[in-house]
Formats: C-alpha cells, structure tokens, sequence
C-alpha cells in the first residue's frame, strides 16, 4: 500500500487554498458586515494582498498544494529554468541545487574522498602556499526523495560535504580508487513498500545514473543486504560494479566525480526533457525487461512444459490477489465470468518473498491485470505498453488510485481502466448507516486526516464486485486486445 500520508486530502478550492495564504501573510478575510464603500475598499485591499502573493505561490508552492495536488509535477517551465543550475560543474567545486520540492542534489568534482565515520565526503583542491588545511565550502543533504516530509527525513542519515584547499605535502589516504563517478543515495525511508522502493528510490537512480552508461558505482546509506539481494537484477543493469555501503565499509574510496541525492520527476514517472538522454518510463519498462528476461528465461526451462500451455491462444488476464483489507470478496466468481468471456486467468498472490522475475513474467506476458488499488498496483510497470490495467478503486481512494497509478500507467502507454466501487460494492455498506458521510461522501472524511483514511478505507474496507456492472469492462478489454491482435496480423 502506498503511504497516503498528507496525500489522501481532496484538492482544495481555490477559496479555501486563498484564505490559508490570506492568513499565513496576514491579510485576513473579515466577515462581519460593513458599509458598501468600505466593504468596496476591504475588497480592494484583500484583492491587492491576492495579487501580491499570486507570484511567489506560482514560483514557490506549498507542499500540501503542489506537490501533493498539482504534481504533474512542478511547471514543466520552471522545472526547465531550474535543471541547468549544476549542469556544469568545474573541476575542484561543489554544486548544490536544492530547488526542487522533492529533493536536493550536489555535484562534487575533483579529489574526493568518503570517510564514513564521519558521515563526510572531502574535495580536496591543492595549494602549495598552505601550511595546513583550509575549509573552503561546507554543505549537508540527506539523500532521499521525499524532501517534502520532515518526519521521514527525520530518520534519514545525513552527508556533510566539504571541499578543502591543502598543501601537496598534506598525504591523504586512499584504499579504493574509482576511476568512474559515485551516485551516493539512501535505501531508508519507506524502502520495504514496493512503490517507495519504485518511487523513491530505483526510478529516480536510474534517472540520476543513465547518463553514465552503467560506468559509475552505487554508494549506498543504510544499506539492506535483502534490498540488493531483491533487485540484483535491476543494478546489475544500472552499474557494472559492485554497490558499496557507505555505512559499513570504513575504507576511504576516492572519486573524481560524485553526485549526491537522486534526481525525481513525478509518481512512478520520467520526464524526457529533464533527463540528459531523453529518457522515457518505457526506457525504464526496457532497462527492467533486460534485467529479468535470463531469470524468465531459466524459469520457463525449470517448468513442466504443460503448465506453459495455452492452447487457444486466450488473451491472459492476471489477477493480483490480496489478503485481509481491500481483498475481493467474490473472487472466484470473477474468475470464472472472465474465463467464460475468453480469458485465460491467473491468480497471482505476490508477498515479500515472491521472486521479483516470477512477478515480471506473470504481468509481461500478461494482456490484462486488475487489482485493487495499493502498493502492488506499482507492478503495472512490468506490463507491455498497449496492455490494459483495470484497477479497482475502493471508497475513498479515488484521488490517490488515479494520482499515483492511473495517471502514470497512462503514461507507459497502458490503457487504463479506473473502476470506482459503489457504495453497496464496500463492505463499509454492512457496518454504516445508508447516509452516513464514510459512505456519502468520503472526501470530508479524508479532511478529517490520515489517520481516518487509514482506518477506515484502507485497513477495514474490503469489495464485493458488482459482476454485472465489471463486465463490461471485461468484455470490452476482450475485444481491444483481440482487435489488437487482428490488427498486427494484418
């Protein structure tokens, strides 16, 4: 599940957005009646105070409205003025742009050195008038993407950055020398949730590291054995050498090039124009194909040749299965209502100890995937541009379902079905009155906070499918995908 932490609020109006900004600069909204000229007049001022602001709540918005309710990212206008701003670095200076919302990245170019029970990397530049050693420039970065949430970056370790002048007479050690640049990133956070480790982390290093064509090497803050062990596959086609662990490895390596902190465009996206090579999420799709496809390969041997069978060539429709909350409660009648339309189905029930490449051979080979809306949806990003995602959207999800999954499968070329249950599809029907507002209207109770959506709509809410009403949409992706078909055989 994704964490829907201050994400889950509906988007404000603009009333509401302008009155907060009102009060945050003190032009405050009165209400108590006046005489017309002078109502004329306060109407005058508060417009005056609204145009004042209007600029910097363009350039500088406010986490809780852009980011979270505007986020096709930033301006893509602004986001073009801000790329340049490390886009050269000479030799022996640090860079730092910490303009973007999500979060900071520093360039480092010369003599650099880890020591890391100081949590420090060094630039050294030389001076041969020195006596001693001289602190040039001093900067600190948490490297993580969620910039935006204090209480996250709370827990994140954090770098301190220093370029130095010192005399060539002035000996540093170096046990590893690298003669290919470092990427230094965090695997803390919400690393264990696999959309953050998508979203947050392995998307944004392959933004961050594709300009360097796999010769760069992985440095890595708070490092997980079973996080590497997990997405072996996807590093080995990020970097040719082997990560290293920042934390644990008190060896000095020595860089000439080093980026600090990754770079991030949007939910489980890439923005083309903001990448050095014109990279796209299907580049991401490719790069992932290239990771699984030997291990795909070895399964399919390891296989009975008869469990690989499909005989009338059915269009294949996988379903992600969940336990407990969000589960669909008719299942095995959906099951069998697709089978009975054309569909060959597979149910597939991923848990933290499924084999990533099992998962990517279900959903590349698949045509059709549904799901209902959490963390597992992230796996749409294992589907064929072309193939179509049905997710099932339980009461108040609506706004996350669509920000976080819907509008980025679009974005991977998926057609993309976004099913919203009603009210009598919830098993929230069962235990509210027919006009209470957790049925009614699920927006004003996600106003209430995170902590009512998450314990309402997320932790006890399960769906009983409306079969009639899905079937439609079985039928209808039956019929594009066949068209499909027909179509390439032309």
């Amino acid at each position: 599940m994704v964490d829907h932490q201050r994400h889950m609020q509906p988007r404000k109006g603009v009333k509401e957005m302008l009155m907060h900004v009102d009060e945050e600069h003190g032009c405050v909204n009165i209400k108590r009646s006046r005489p017309k000229l002078l109502f004329f007049l306060t109407f005058c001022s508060l417009l005056s105070c609204f145009l004042l602001l209007l600029p910097p709540l363009l350039s500088y918005p406010s986490p809780s409205f852009s980011l979270l309710y505007s986020y096709e990212g930033e301006d893509e206008a602004l986001l073009e003025i801000k790329a340049p701003l490390c886009s050269s670095v000479s030799n022996g200076t640090i860079c730092c742009d910490r303009s973007s919302i999500r979060s900071d990245i520093c360039i480092m170019k010369g003599d650099i050195r880890t020591n890391s029970s100081s949590f420090s990397v060094v630039l050294y530049t030389s001076d041969d008038l020195l006596t001693g050693e001289e602190e040039l420039r001093h900067e600190k970065i948490k490297p993580y993407t969620r910039k935006w949430e204090p209480s996250t970056m709370a827990t994140i370790d954090e770098l301190t950055l220093t370029s130095k002048k010192s005399n060539t007479s002035t000996t540093h050690k170096c046990d590893v020398y690298h003669d290919v640049p470092a990427v230094f990133f965090s695997t803390g956070g919400f690393t264990g949730n696999v959309y953050h480790e998508f979203n947050d982390g392995l998307i944004p290093l392959y933004i961050t590291s594709q300009q360097f064509n796999k010769k760069v090497v992985l440095v890595i803050l708070e490092y997980h054995d079973w996080w590497i062990m997990k997405y072996a596959d996807v590093l080995s086609q990020i970097s040719d050498y082997e990560p290293i662990d920042f934390n644990g490895d008190n060896r000095t390596h020595c860089f000439s090039e080093a980026i600090v902190g990754l770079k991030i465009h949007d939910e489980l996206a890439i923005n083309s124009s903001l990448t050095t090579t014109n990279k796209t999420i299907q580049d991401f799709h490719d790069m992932l194909d290239k990771s699984y496809q030997p291990r795909i390969h070895d399964l399919v041997q390891e296989e009975p040749e008869k469990t690989r069978e499909n005989p009338d060539n059915n269009p294949k429709l996988v379903i992600i299965s969940r336990n407990g909350s969000r589960a669909i409660m008719n299942q095995d009648l959906l099951v069998k209502m697709a089978e009975k339309i054309g569909f060959d189905v597979e149910v597939l029930r991923p848990d933290k100890t499924t084999e990533l490449a099992k998962i990517y051979r279900a959903l590349n080979s698949s045509d059709v995937m549904i799901g209902v809306h959490g963390a597992a949806m992230t796996h749409f990003l294992f589907m064929k541009p072309g193939s179509v995602f049905i997710q099932v959207v339980p009461l108040g999800t609506t706004w996350a379902a669509e920000t976080y999954y819907g509008g980025p499968a679009k974005k991977l070329g998926l057609r993309y079905i976004g099913y919203e249950i009603g009210a009598r599809e919830s098993s929230l029907y069962d235990e509210y009155d027919r006009n209470d507002v957790v049925l009614t209207d699920p927006d004003s109770v996600n106003d209430r906070g995170w902590e009512f959506t998450k314990k309402i709509y997320l932790d006890r809410q399960k769906v009983r499918l409306n079969l009639m009403r899905f079937r439609k949409h079985l039928v209808r992706s039956h019929f594009f995908i066949m068209a499909k078909r027909n179509h390439a055989q032309v």
